[in-house]
């Protein structure tokens, strides 16, 4: 069972000194991957519902500091070696897919192949008019960019015409050390999980009924000529912080799960013991099961 940690760049985890310690703490832990967080712009007043907290409302203050992922992750892919640096999630089409393209394979090519690039659709109707993007058809403005991104980094001399996108013979480097970047779909919506099956090498439900969305998804995929057990699937449970991590650890991969995911506040007070405490105590137990 792999181990990541999410909202990996708030509050001291997105200063400079702050984030190192915290990254440099989880890699030797054995933490598998960050993934980090993103919202552009923060809108005072806003009708949009977060679908995340029972209020609707974000857990932040106009003047929080919320570290662009991509700055972020580059900071400490220097400064780390092996743990994968994942983008949980970057609000895609507010994103120019070639300039995306293009910080990413960077990233990927120079942080030795470890970018995780985790996407999501967007729920704040209110940030994507203040970046003068439509908030309609983001789904398939979504869609349409990762078939960009993916295009780009196959070959050079690379055509694409589509709805939102349209260029002729272009190339993109550097390329991921791969030749792709594993790209993960985030959403509590039934519309992401089809989404994760028909073109995610990954899923991460935010919340709601696990065996709904994973059934879902896996429909999604098999319709697309896909093997779902293919398709890597995130799921964020704090039981595997209990006195029992094993038996959470095989309920979870029971279920599905191929990689748990805890929160970053967790380790707050004091994170490189918090860590080591953690690797000892929990990731040393299920990194096998």
């Amino acid at each position: 069972m792999k181990v990541g940690i999410a909202f990996a760049n708030i509050l001291n985890f997105g200063t400079a000194e702050g984030s190192i310690q915290f990254a440099q703490a989880a890699e030797k832990a054995g933490v598998e991957s960050l993934w980090t967080v993103e919202h552009v712009i923060y809108p005072s007043n806003y009708d949009s519902k977060y679908p995340y907290d029972a209020s609707g409302q974000m857990m932040m203050a106009p003047d929080t500091d919320l570290t662009d992922p991509l700055i972020w992750l580059t900071w400490l892919a220097a400064r780390t070696s092996s743990i994968r640096l994942g983008t949980g999630i970057l609000i895609l089409p507010e994103r120019n897919p070639l300039v995306l393209a293009k910080e990413l394979g960077t990233l990927d090519s120079l942080s030795g192949g470890r970018v995780e690039l985790g996407i999501g659709v967007g729920w704040l109707k209110e940030e994507f008019e203040a970046l003068g993007i439509p908030w309609e058809r983001r789904g398939a403005r979504t869609d349409e960019y990762v078939a960009v991104m993916k295009e780009l980094w196959s070959e050079n001399e690379v055509s694409f015409e589509g709805e939102f996108v349209s260029f002729e013979n272009v190339s993109s480097n550097p390329k991921p050390v791969n030749g792709t970047i594993p790209i993960t779909i985030g959403g509590h919506s039934d519309a992401a999980a089809r989404r994760a099956g028909r073109i995610g090498n990954g899923f991460f439900p935010g919340k709601g009924d696990l065996k709904h969305m994973l059934n879902i998804m896996s429909e999604s995929a098999e319709k697309s000529g896909r093997d779902p057990k293919e398709i890597e699937v995130n799921w964020g449970d704090n039981q595997i912080m209990g006195e029992d991590p094993v038996a959470a650890a095989e309920r979870l991969k029971a279920e599905g799960v191929t990689r748990v995911i805890v929160p970053s506040v967790m380790f707050l007070q004091n994170p490189e013991e918090q860590l080591e405490e953690f690797g000892e105590r929990v990731i040393s137990k299920i990194s096998d099961i």
